[in-house]
């Protein structure tokens, strides 16, 4: 990747108060990814709802790390912000689907709109590689098999629609302009810090709290589960050697129904199925996701390394450990 003069590379990370963003900052500002050692890193965030200023306090005092609060739509404030940097890595985006199908405005605007915005800053400061951070909900519902990178977008929802359009936006700007865009879409992730409205951390705080939880339908849409560490190394991965105008599937290789992970979450955290509420099931709800990742493990070495079991003891653990980082975030912010 490209760097600065004075040879320490200078990353711009839109997002990186929210929880896959700012696991990236941790990771990379406490020497988890090698190949980006000492680079300075600026984190644009709008702290929105999702955007925890407490999710980077484990860094906040290190070495070359720059906070900036500000919209991604906001040119001049972009514009200003890319001058000083090499690299971005864009992880900001409205991301409930949920939330996208009550009210669809925010996510075309922030994911639509202020993804080009960056995009247009980047290429008048030439900055580059451009790591665009999507998602696998852009290719629809797949009732076998799995995604390649070469399969057609067929979004189903407000949310995915939306970051369906910011990538081919993206793209475009690689082949319009030769920018340096690569786009990198990944399954459900899972983790410590995650907002509690996604349905590991909802579940897992309402348990622990004795309340119900709600599953869709007949709780058998299938989803493949990606460690939030795993994702990370696999962004490093793509922003290191990754190719220009190419698009790449993160996948983490647990394939499972809710209902199954329900019943994982419910043994984890001591209850039965009597504190499960079967719930009408949400709208154009895709039925199963699966990406093929192999491109991602053969140009770029990646591999999952989390395995779900574990992983999923160890974010029950970190929730129950820390109550005063969730309790107050869904008293004050959840609908």
């Amino acid at each position: 990747m490209p760097a600065s003069t004075d040879t320490t590379p200078r990353i711009l990370l839109t997002g990186g108060a929210g929880f896959i963003g700012s696991h990236f900052v941790r990771t990379l500002l406490t020497g988890g990814f090698p190949p980006l050692a000492g680079a300075h890193v600026t984190v644009l965030d709008k702290l929105t709802y999702a955007g925890n200023p407490a999710n980077l306090d484990p860094v906040r005092d290190r070495t070359g790390f720059a906070f900036v609060e500000g919209d991604i739509t906001d040119a001049a404030l972009v514009d200003s912000v890319m001058a000083e940097h090499d690299a971005v890595v864009h992880f900001a985006a409205e991301s409930h689907v949920d939330r996208s199908i009550e009210g669809s405005a925010d996510f075309v605007i922030t994911n639509v709109v202020g993804t080009h915005t960056l995009l247009d800053a980047a290429l008048r400061h030439g900055v580059g590689p451009f790591v665009h951070v999507s998602t696998d909900e852009v290719y629809g519902s797949i009732p076998e098999g799995s995604w390649p990178e070469t399969d057609p977008l067929a979004p189903n929802s407000p949310y995915s629609a939306s970051k369906a359009s910011s990538d081919l936006i993206a793209l475009s700007y690689h082949r319009t302009h030769g920018l340096d865009v690569r786009v990198t879409r990944c399954s459900n992730n899972y983790g410590p810090y995650q907002f509690p409205e996604k349905v590991i951390p909802l579940f897992i705080t309402n348990l622990l709290d004795g309340q119900k939880v709600p599953l869709y339908g007949d709780g058998l849409n299938v989803r493949d589960w990606l460690h939030v560490d795993d994702h990370c190394q696999g962004l490093a991965l793509v922003l290191e050697k990754g190719r220009a105008g190419e698009i790449y599937n993160i996948g983490g290789g647990t394939e499972i129904t809710n209902r199954e992970l329900t019943e994982r979450l419910l043994k984890a955290c001591g209850a039965s199925w009597d504190s499960v509420e079967y719930v009408e099931d949400r709208k154009g709800h895709d039925r199963r996701y699966s990406v093929d990742w192999t491109k991602l493990r053969d140009e770029v070495g990646y591999s999952p390394r989390h395995d779900f079991d574990t992983g999923l003891a160890e974010t029950v653990a970190w929730y129950r450990d820390n109550r005063t980082w969730w309790e107050g975030l869904k008293q004050e912010r959840t609908p």
